[in-house]
């Protein structure tokens, strides 16, 4: 029963939010919608840990549904994203943070299909960026990489190599295909 009065509660901010899409940023459709995710979402009172203690290293790609595509609720697993879903110094100092202070003892590299880091090289892209921006960046790597396989593989040796990461962490890294969700795992 309590469904039901949230779904029908949803339907209606969603029949305000058509009416007046045309008119509204995304920014401002964004804070409607959050309106009826409030409704169904309810009080869960989750644990800050996550718990399947994983924490996966993912592109920023918005085909990639993370969560839908590995079975994940709401509280099971950091998911960390960036451009490409290479390992950084940022994206190691989010993992140390997630192992030391909320127990994740599992890492899972998860790069995909027709990846935008693999449109362009560094050369290029700073070169335009100098044109553009006017900035220089010849020092910045964008790591865009050819080979989605290797670049997995590379990071997760990142991940082994690091002093950071305890040597009992479970490192796995895996392909999603943006076109069939199917995932391929990649040994190291």
């Amino acid at each position: 029963m309590t469904n039901v009065l949230k779904n029908d509660k949803m339907v209606e901010i969603f029949d305000l939010q058509s009416v007046k899409e045309e008119i509204m940023s995304y920014f401002e459709q964004f804070m409607q919608a959050n309106q009826a995710y409030v409704a169904l979402h309810g009080q869960l009172n989750l644990p800050l840990r996550p718990k399947t203690r994983v924490a996966i290293v993912t592109c920023m790609d918005s085909r990639l549904h993370v969560a839908q595509a590995l079975g994940l609720a709401l509280g099971d697993a950091h998911i960390l994203r960036n451009a490409g879903g290479r390992v950084t110094e940022d994206m190691i100092r989010s993992l140390v943070i997630s192992q030391q202070q909320m127990g994740t003892r599992e890492i899972v590299v998860l790069h995909h299909t027709d990846c935008g880091a693999q449109t362009f090289e560094n050369e290029s892209f700073q070169e335009y960026l100098k044109k553009e921006l006017g900035v220089d960046v010849s020092n910045k790597d964008f790591l865009p990489f050819k080979d989605i396989e290797e670049s997995v593989r590379e990071d997760m040796q990142l991940l082994i190599d690091s002093p950071l990461i305890p040597e009992d962490v479970v490192i796995s890294g895996a392909i999603y295909d943006v076109d069939t969700g199917s995932m391929t795992v990649v040994e190291i």
